[in-house]
Formats: C-alpha cells, sequence, structure tokens
C-alpha cells in the first residue's frame, strides 16, 4: 500500500506567514498515488448506492469527477456566482471576515438522490457545509462529505457535525 502522506507538500508561511499549506501537487502528479487516493476515498462509499457527486470549485473538481466514475455516480460542480451558463440556486455563507456564495444548476440534484459531496482539504467546514446546504435546498440526500485531508485542529467537522465525514490523510 501506498502511503500517500508522503506525497502531500509541507510549504511553510504560504499564502501567508504562520500557515502550513498541505501541497497536493506532488500526489496529482504521481499515477500511482492519485489511483491510490481515489480508491481510499470511494471505499467507505462504495456501498452507498450514490447517484452525484457534488463537489466545490476547484480542488474540489480533481477528486470528485474521478470518484464520481469509480462509484458509477454523475457529477455536478459546485461554482462561484457568474460561472454556470443555466439558471442557478445560490447559498451565501459567512466567512471570518465577510460573505461568500456558491451556486449549482437549478437542476443539479433531483429529489431523493442520494450525494456525496467532495473536496480535497476540510479546514473550517465553511465551503462544505454550503455545499450541503445547496444540495439539501433541491430534495437530495447528503450521503457523506469525503476529502483527501483533514485538518483536524481547525475543527471544520463541527459546521458538518450531522454528516458523516470520511477522510484519507488527517492532520492534528
Amino acid at each position: 500500500m501506498i502511503q500517500l502522506s508522503q506525497f502531500i507538500r509541507d510549504i511553510p508561511d504560504y499564502p501567508k506567514p504562520g500557515i502550513l499549506f498541505r501541497d497536493i501537487a506532488p500526489l496529482l502528479g504521481n499515477h500511482d498515488a492519485f489511483g491510490s487516493a481515489i480508491e481510499a476515498m470511494a471505499e467507505p462509499f462504495a456501498d452507498q448506492k450514490i447517484d452525484m457527486i457534488a463537489a466545490a470549485e476547484a480542488r474540489g473538481f480533481i477528486f470528485g469527477t474521478p470518484l464520481a466514475l469509480r462509484l458509477g455516480a454523475g457529477f455536478s460542480p459546485v461554482r462561484k456566482p457568474g460561472k454556470l451558463p443555466f439558471e442557478t440556486r445560490s447559498h451565501q455563507y459567512d466567512l471570518e471576515y465577510g460573505t461568500d456564495e456558491l451556486q449549482i444548476h437549478t437542476d443539479a440534484f433531483k429529489p431523493g438522490q442520494r450525494v456525496l459531496i467532495v473536496d480535497d482539504l476540510l479546514a473550517t467546514g465553511g465551503t462544505m457545509q454550503a455545499c450541503c446546504e445547496l444540495v439539501e435546498s433541491c430534495g437530495a440526500e447528503v450521503v457523506g462529505c469525503s476529502f483527501l485531508i483533514h485538518l483536524k485542529f481547525l475543527s471544520g467537522q463541527e459546521k458538518l457535525g450531522g454528516y458523516r465525514i470520511e477522510s484519507v490523510l488527517e492532520y492534528e
């Protein structure tokens, strides 16, 4: 089994002093590591009859689309405002300083569909919470949230308290 943590590069003081950035580029650049990461993210949900994968731009797309193929599901992107060409449904959410907004197509999810939401990393949880609320606003069911990396010390799991959270790598 591949030790995936060896493919995560630590970059100190990026994007600002005091932040230790977990860079996934080495993992993405290695066929075996990337494939193992997709398999590890899919495994907890393999028997869950997932209908759709939702993922927020941009790094969520990197993991969401191969997971959709692996799990036999469709894929729907969650985007920033103005990026989707069809009618959209929006959700505005609070950040530490200000607000942000995410959008999906109005026909992205059907009532009763089982949706797995995917991102590369769980940090503070705001983006993933907004994704969950957008999916549920369509009447779909959030089966869980899958991440390559979970930065546990940032307590993002608290914003996702009612949802199943699975991650491949955890940092305390």
